[in-house]
């Protein structure tokens, strides 16, 4: 029996955008890494990734492995690259570090290490905080920004400078050429 300790990695990016770009690769590039720099080495079945899946829900196909394996004992210490990547809600966070502690796992991330004292604790909340309020504030300007859109559409649409035919023919809409839209000229 080997006294080497089992280690794993988590990497998540919360859309599928971001997964296409390779940002997911960089972030496991990174950790692997920090796994050799530390002297462990790493199993591909130890490797949990969970591409296009948002942080903010804790039903992800590959934590839930993850969970499973630490609950089984079978891994000693865990690479995360930051603590949004783990969750995006503090309580999330929270809920998951005390989960894997009771499991006897090491988590490590890599941007920001675990100390002991109460400071190092509060810092680390603290991220986890703002990783929500980051979300929440993403997520608002996505709306906003989706609202000012079609009222911008719908004011060229009255004022004549846009026609039905302009707005069908982008692609984005998946309409064809010519097609009718609900775009038509202000009644005078």
């Amino acid at each position: 029996m080997s006294n080497a300790a089992m280690v794993a990695l988590y990497a998540r990016v919360s859309s599928e955008q971001q997964s296409k770009r390779g940002t997911i690769d960089s972030q496991i590039a990174a950790l692997k890494e920090r796994i050799q720099a530390d002297g462990a080495q790493i199993v591909e079945d130890m490797c949990f990734v969970d591409a296009g899946v948002s942080g903010a829900t804790l039903v992800r196909p590959q934590l839930e492995r993850l969970r499973d394996a630490a609950a089984l004992g079978a891994i000693d210490r865990l690479y995360i690259l930051s603590p949004d990547r783990l969750a995006r809600k503090y309580a999330y966070q929270a809920l998951l570090m005390e989960e894997l502690g009771s499991y006897g796992v090491q988590v490590v991330f890599l941007n920001h290490a675990i100390g002991t004292t109460p400071e190092e604790s509060l810092l680390l909340q603290m991220q986890g905080m703002i990783s929500e309020y980051e979300r929440a504030k993403i997520a608002e300007r996505n709306r906003r920004g989706s609202f000012t859109v079609q009222n911008a559409v719908l004011s060229m649409c009255y004022q004549g400078r846009l026609t039905a035919t302009a707005i069908s023919d982008d692609s984005s809409t998946g309409r064809q050429p010519g097609t009718s839209s609900n775009c038509r000229k202000r009644p005078r």
